[in-house]
This record gives structure tokens, sequence and C-alpha cells, in this order.
């Protein structure tokens, strides 16, 4: 047996069991995604390669949250299972309250149409070149039927800002004007879930502020649930929770914090700050699985001078109530 369906059975035993107390409720309506053990294999005539290792993931209902991790680490993959995209392997996935792993073809077409909308880096894959602004937006809802098309579609081009642009054809708007009437398109379905990969990737510092803020607007008044995929460390400073994958698995979170608010309420003590002092808005924690194991940070084990398959020593030290990882030999 390979070491891919090893992982595949070891995943579904312990799922096949039943529910237990750590299990995840699918009919918790306070979540949009629910991952547990999440795992997908790619498979060729000589090789297999395992994308997710078992990944767990929560995200609430109304939530803006960014998924960020090197190359390779699994975030495409799961962001295109999320999107309807691709099937898993083996686990738990629910989106909705729909479990993704029991879909027919046709609850996947169905699913893509109401439940979901989708942003790509590259405006290819969302615009159309010879149509105009509002006519791409019109285009989903005119496969789909949709009367008053023409409003609706004024409506969101206004939501990202691009009202006065809604003749203009691709040749005619800048890179991030592109990337906003893909916004508007991904919302012409009037979905629940909203899945952005690497919206800003493209462009400039100041555009890709414009673009985060729409997307925050979207999240705040339409209660949008917004997943930006992503390999930019820079946006936990405007965003409240960043999960980080490595190796397939979920590494870590950057949380906020404080809220917005409360930091605009305290814009007043600034002035008595130090200059050139920076209050740290955000802390790094280290995600424990469901079987109890975690990752440590790649910038600890280069100070303990360890990498993948070292052998460690972990002690709780009683008085501190930590835990103390030691490299082995010292």
């Amino acid at each position: 047996m390979s070491d891919a369906a090893k992982l595949v059975s070891s995943v579904y035993d312990g799922i096949d069991e039943g529910p237990s107390d750590d299990s995840i409720s699918p009919r918790n309506d306070d979540y949009m995604i629910r991952c547990e053990n999440l795992v997908k294999i790619y498979k060729t005539d000589e090789v297999e390669v395992v994308a997710l290792q078992g990944l767990d993931l929560d995200v609430k209902r109304g939530e803006l949250m960014a998924i960020v991790g090197n190359s390779g680490s699994g975030k495409s993959t799961l962001l295109n299972m999320l999107g309807g995209l691709d099937k898993p392997s083996a686990g738990s996935l629910f989106v909705d309250g729909k479990n993704l792993l029991k879909f027919s073809d046709k609850d996947y077409m169905e699913y893509k149409r109401n439940t979901v909308g989708f942003v790509w880096q590259n405006n290819a894959r969302n615009l159309i070149p010879y149509l105009t602004a509002v006519q791409n937006v019109e285009l989903p809802m005119l496969l789909k039927g949709s009367k008053q098309r023409r409003k609706r579609a004024l409506e969101l081009l206004e939501k990202v800002g691009l009202s006065h642009r809604k003749n203009s054809r691709l040749d005619q708007m800048s890179g991030g004007e592109q990337q906003r009437v893909a916004i508007a398109i991904a919302l012409a379905n009037n979905p629940r879930l909203l899945l952005a990969d690497e919206p800003t990737g493209s462009v400039d510092t100041k555009t890709s502020n414009i673009i985060l803020d729409i997307f925050k607007k979207l999240n705040e008044t339409e209660g949008l649930t917004v997943v930006i995929v992503t390999h930019d460390v820079k946006l936990s400073k405007r965003i409240d929770r960043v999960v980080a994958i490595r190796d397939g698995r979920t590494s870590s979170e950057i949380v906020r914090k404080k809220s917005y608010a409360q930091e605009l309420d305290e814009m007043g003590n600034i002035v008595n700050a130090a200059e050139g002092e920076e209050e740290e808005t955000h802390e790094e924690l280290v995600v424990l699985d469901r079987s109890g194991r975690l990752q440590l940070p790649k910038d600890h084990m280069e100070k303990l001078g360890i990498k993948g398959g070292d052998k460690v020593k972990v002690e709780f030290d009683e008085d501190s109530r930590r835990v103390v990882v030691f490299k082995s030999g010292e």
C-alpha cells in the first residue's frame, strides 16, 4: 500500500466509527465552512502527490479571513475544493451545511451557481475582452435567466466603485479596474461565500488596498463570508484572522488582538507614543489539530537548528505551566 493510500485509510478509519465529541457538526449554523481531516491526493500512473494531509479549518458565517502559504502548501487546492472545482479524497468538508464529499455532478453545478462566487487572479478567467464592463457582469445572469439583469449589473458596478466605467472594454481599463469588474461578476449570482485567489497579486499597493477595502465593505454590509487566498503575509495587518497552511495542514493563525473600532477609539493615544514606536496589533498562534499535533513555526525551527524528521525533546514546566521543546542531545 502506498503512503498516500495509507493516509486516506487512516482518515477513513477515524471518521467511519461515528461522530465523537470532537467531530464537526454540519448542522451548526454558526459556520459557513467546516473541514476536518481533509485529504486531497493527485494520482498519475507514476506518482501520487498528497496536497492536503488532514487539514482542519472552521470559518464562521459572515467572517472575512485570509489563507496564506508558500507555493505547494495546499492553499490553492483547498480553495478549489471550497469552490466546487475539485473533489476531496477523504475527510469531511461542509460548506453552508452541505456535504461536498457526497455531491453529484449536478449538486456541484447547483452549488457553483447558487452558493459560491469566485474571483481569479488571472482576469482572463473572469472577463471577456470584447464585452463592456456592464455586459461582462450581465453574462452570468443571462445564463441563469435572471430578470432585470442590466439593473442588477449596474448596482454591482456601483458597489465596486466602477459605475463610471460601465461602457468600457478591457483594453480601456487598468488592471485594478478589471479586477473590480471581476469582483462584481463574482457577486452576480448572489453568493453566500466569496472566494478570491490572489486578488491583489498583480496590482500595486494602492490598488491592492482599494480591492481589500471592497472585500471588507461587502463583508460588513452584505454579510458575505469572504475567504482570500494569498502568499502576501502583509495582509495580516488589515485582516482580523489569517490562517497559515504548511505541508497540507493548518500550521498557525495570525489573529488581531483588538478590533479596528477599538484601535480607532485609541487613536488619540498615538500622539503620546514615542517616535518610531509601533504597537503590535496581531499575534501568531500555533494550531493544535484534533489529533493533538502541531507544526512549529519555521523561524522557531531555524533558531533551534532542527528540521522536519528530526527528533526533539518535549517537557512540561510545572512552575510556568508551559511546554518546552529542546533539540535532541541538549
